[in-house]
């Protein structure tokens, strides 16, 4: 499984809509790919700003070029969510997750 992260910065104004529009949105349609496994949203506030961190999990890389195209290191930001933020990575870090680790029943 391979973990796609993504870091945007928005004010605290947006911040409300911007996690509107990557949860409302963004992650309903990203869980009707193929080889999606699931999506997680951070927030920190920062000063004046509020950061974002997207995580969301791929089943291998052959998916996750299928949502975001033949180079995978380039973000995929939305017209809509780019209006929003303040501050964004144009590029995604990947990661190899090695050990999935769920609280115990």
């Amino acid at each position: 499984m391979i973990a796609r992260i993504w870091r945007g910065e928005t004010t605290a104004e947006n911040a409300p809509r911007y996690q509107d529009h990557a949860t409302h949105r963004v992650f309903p349609s990203l869980a009707s790919l193929p080889g999606h496994r699931g999506a997680y949203l951070l927030k920190r506030t920062a000063r004046d700003d509020v950061e974002f961190l997207a995580v969301t999990l791929w089943d291998s890389i052959e998916a996750l070029k299928a949502f975001a195209g033949a180079a995978p290191e380039a973000a995929v930001v939305e017209p809509e969510a780019r209006a929003m933020l303040s501050r964004f990575d144009e590029f995604v870090r990947h990661y190899d997750v090695l050990a999935p680790s769920w609280p115990a029943r």
